[in-house]
């Protein structure tokens, strides 16, 4: 007996977002090697954001500028998310922080995954700071991710890794997308 109800949900829109900006960064080539693994599931539509293709403000203006307004856009499209991001000093970098300031509403009720990479924690602070900062978004962060320890990981190492948060992604993710369509979420 097949299900019927499978065949006809529409894919999982996902934004993979790449967090660093710094010149001679990994983020994207780690982001890429993300994508082409999650590509691989037919659940799952992708589109990749780059905070390196924006041109954003260096402090907070007044009114949004272009830039703000077409992340925040690109942010209100997805319904899910993946975040690439290095680990810096135990932290996240400014400019991923900076980005996600940019949305408020367009991440609510929806899930978040992380790929995190450093020498040695493989990312964990970054991604344990983030949790915080997502939770005040209004968003569910998923209990795996993908963690790479860049002095001695593969990516060939974490496929499973990459199975299981794709797995409870798309899970929380239709569940929400269900829950959004039934009941809109209020903060």
């Amino acid at each position: 007996m097949t299900d019927t109800r499978a065949a006809a949900v529409a894919p999982l829109r996902v934004a993979v977002i790449i967090g660093s900006t710094r010149e001679g960064r990994v983020g994207d080539s780690i982001g890429r090697w993300f994508t082409e693994q999650a590509r691989r599931r037919d659940d799952l539509d992708l589109a990749v954001i780059d905070l390196a293709d924006f041109d954003f403000p260096e402090r907070y203006p007044e009114e949004a500028t272009a830039q703000m307004a077409r992340f925040a856009a690109r942010v209100g499209e997805a319904e899910a998310f993946v975040v690439v991001t290095p680990e810096y000093n135990r932290s996240f970098p400014a400019s991923l922080k900076q980005a996600i300031d940019y949305a408020y509403d367009e991440w609510q009720a929806k899930p978040v995954g992380f790929v995190s990479y450093g020498y040695g924690s493989q990312g964990l602070y970054a991604v344990e700071q983030l949790r915080c900062v997502f939770t005040e978004l209004h968003t569910v962060t998923m209990r795996n991710g993908v963690g790479l320890n860049l002095l001695d990981d593969t990516v060939e190492d974490r496929r499973r890794e990459v199975t299981s948060l794709l797995d409870q992604l798309g899970w929380w993710g239709l569940a929400l997308r269900d829950a959004r369509a039934v009941r809109p979420y209020i903060s």
